[in-house]
């Protein structure tokens, strides 16, 4: 059984804002170079043995990919062809990785209207300040913990008969998630915006946010029934309802557990039939 490390919310912050920016960096060409596809599943990442990738981009008659290595401490780029870049992220900040990798990238033919731009300012910016702590060691500990996450959510697709999304790293808000979506649409919504008309459930994780500062678990459902409230979580999780409304488990207190995936299972298992009960036409009023 793999091994989870302790995260904690002092201890990760800077890491976490660090490696949230090498994110971003990598979304930045996802966003520049794929077309756009329901519920802006073109923006996200994908987990790796090693933290994240982007997969294949193309741009113009360039075809490369970027990865995100947190267990050896590597942004890396590969072009068709063989020519690559790797940088080291205890040495730059990740504004000079983005130059690098622009410059690098430009080098190899990209045009220029497929390069992306990061805002000096706002949520989308790679300037984390001066005096972040990014640790080696810390950032090793996020893709353990990602691989955990990942391999036991595609164990939960498994089990899923209806449509879900793949499991993605979104860069900006730097959260692993994986979207079900059982087919029905909202009453009153227009059909063709997916975003707001597509009933849904999103399960996800974070390492911890101004809302909630520990690494945690969580489940939304739009549109969320009313019922949802009162339903008996499994130990351990509870219902939230600042910023966010949803089921949350606490990364911590998951750890020490006898068996971390299978409570984790659990509970994911728990929510999709209780969306399947109470979102679904067939099984409102059960």
């Amino acid at each position: 059984m793999m091994e989870l490390p302790a995260l904690s919310p002092a201890g990760i912050i800077g890491t976490r804002q660090f490696c949230h920016a090498c994110a971003r960096l990598a979304g930045g060409w996802t966003a520049s170079c794929r077309k756009r596809r329901k519920h802006w599943w073109q923006l996200s990442l994908r987990p790796s043995l090693q933290g994240a990738r982007t997969g294949l981009l193309q741009a113009g008659d360039v075809v490369f990919e970027l990865a995100l290595d947190l267990s050896n401490g590597r942004l890396q780029v590969e072009v068709a062809g063989g020519a690559s870049y790797e940088g080291a992220l205890t040495d730059s900040s990740p504004e000079q990785l983005a130059a690098e990798v622009s410059e690098f990238l430009i080098a190899q033919g990209v045009p220029a209207d497929c390069r992306p731009v990061y805002p000096a300012e706002g949520h989308d910016s790679l300037n984390i300040g001066h005096g972040h702590t990014y640790s080696a060691e810390v950032a090793a500990d996020f893709a353990t913990v990602w691989r955990f996450i990942a391999s036991t959510m595609d164990e939960f697709r498994a089990g899923i008969l209806e449509e879900t999304s793949p499991i993605m790293l979104w860069p900006g808000h730097f959260d692993l998630a994986m979207m079900w979506l059982p087919g029905e649409k909202i009453p009153g919504q227009d059909p063709t915006d997916e975003e707001y008309s597509d009933k849904q459930m999103n399960f996800g994780f974070s390492f911890g946010d101004e809302g909630i500062p520990e690494p945690y678990f969580y489940v939304t459902a739009y549109p969320k029934p009313e019922a949802f409230a009162q339903l008996k979580l499994p130990s351990g999780a509870q219902w939230h309802g600042q910023g966010f409304s949803g089921a949350v488990l606490s990364y911590p207190g998951l750890l020490g557990r006898a068996d971390p995936r299978g409570d984790l299972l659990a509970l994911w298992d728990f929510m999709i039939d209780s969306g399947r009960q109470r979102m679904l036409s067939a099984g409102q009023g059960d």
